[in-house]
């Protein structure tokens, strides 16, 4: 999945073998440390790997501690709506059980398909865009949109009917 050119479209690089295994990794040791994190999604009624879902607790941008939910899906599983599903599951955990009260989500600016997500998810833009310290300064991928949900105007009723959300 992370080296798929069209899955990484809206990122600077694909990665490796290597480089997605050791993200792999370090996803699982903050969700080892943490009881949260970026978490597979897998289709219920086959268990078949999605990608990955989830948050994380943002240090490192112009957005200071903010917590960010965040998804990547191989592609044969895009436009049926589990990054949706899968982010709403998330949005559900951050502000009933770590009762937090806004969350975050961040794209290149390009990214409409994710824009789309986090519009459907009921985030708004909050006309903060910043530029990614991440990003090579020549990349037309630098300018990022910040968009961010307050818990009062989350939906709560929630229950997975597509996915399954795991630390597998």
């Amino acid at each position: 999945m992370n080296a798929n050119p069209e899955v990484m479209r809206y990122f600077p690089n694909l990665l490796t073998r290597e480089e997605s295994d050791a993200l792999t990794e370090k996803f699982s040791k903050l969700i080892e440390e943490k009881g949260w994190g970026f978490w597979v999604t897998e289709r219920k009624t086959d268990n078949k790997f999605l990608g990955l879902v989830g948050l994380n607790l943002v240090d490192d941008l112009p957005l200071p501690n903010c917590i960010e939910v965040g998804w990547r899906l191989d592609k044969p599983y895009w436009g049926n709506g589990y990054a949706t599903e899968s982010a709403t599951a998330s949005l559900h955990f951050a502000f009933s059980v770590l009762k937090k009260d806004q969350v975050s989500a961040f794209t290149t600016l390009t990214n409409s398909p994710s824009r789309k997500v986090m519009a459907r998810l009921g985030m708004v833009d909050t006309g903060r865009n910043f530029l990614h310290p991440r990003v090579p300064e020549n990349s037309e991928l630098r300018e990022h949109v910040h968009y961010n949900i307050k818990r009062k105007s989350f939906n709560r009723s929630f229950q997975a009917s597509s996915v399954i959300i795991s630390e597998r």
